[in-house]
């Protein structure tokens, strides 16, 4: 099953697709993945890369598309791929479909809202580097677990929040669209329990009867 997961930052694709590469033994290739393995291995492109990555710069179209590309030929991708990060640009998306096409794309929908509670509500701890919900504490500035002092991010603040949730809507809008006219897209709900929302992705892959 070759995968791709669209959601908005703070969605739970990460989690999801650790439930479904599981289940589906296939791996998790994220963005960030691909390029810190591109680079550590010495491929052409992974130099490319690094070049880009050292000086702050964004890593050119051309030089991902050749990483997936290079990725997904390798032997654990034989059952499949979750590619989480990539596509993020219609052109991503239109080379993705030349190099190894998704089956399905699973749109993991939470509302802007939604997403401002989650993230502003985290808390961070200065000791431990443990990661908590306000919602979850008797007091949001102790750690429960170690007793170390919590804090919140300043990627968590509600005007950081709002400027990347702008971004992620710019950028995959246009995604959605395109998966949309391909037949592949499927969207499920991301603000349910965890358990429910990995139910719902099965069941979008046509894989109910390995839910239990």
């Amino acid at each position: 099953m070759k995968l791709v997961f669209l959601g908005p930052p703070g969605a739970g694709k990460g989690t999801q697709a650790a439930h479904i590469c599981a289940k589906l033994d296939i791996p998790h290739i994220s963005t960030g993945d691909m390029l810190r393995s591109a680079i550590s291995k010495g491929t052409p492109t992974g130099l490319k890369a690094k070049s880009y990555v050292e000086s702050g710069g964004l890593v050119p179209d051309e030089v991902l598309i050749e990483m997936v590309r290079e990725r997904l030929s390798e032997s654990d991708c034989a059952k499949g791929y979750l590619l989480d990060g990539f596509p993020r640009t219609v052109h991503q998306s239109e080379a993705l479909k030349e190099i190894c096409p998704p089956d399905r794309v699973i749109n993991v929908f939470v509302s802007d809202e939604k997403l401002l509670a989650r993230l502003t509500g985290r808390r961070v701890c200065t000791a431990c580097e443990g990661t908590f919900h306000i919602s979850m504490l008797s007091n949001a500035e102790i750690c429960p677990s170690c007793g170390g002092k919590l804090i919140q991010r300043k990627d968590d603040t509600p005007q950081t929040i709002t400027n990347r949730l702008n971004v992620y809507h710019t950028q995959t809008a246009p995604l959605i669209d395109f998966y949309t006219a391909e037949g592949t897209l499927r969207t499920v709900d991301g603000d349910k329990p965890e358990d429910e929302v990995t139910r719902e992705i099965l069941i979008a892959l046509g894989s109910q009867d390995d839910l239990h």
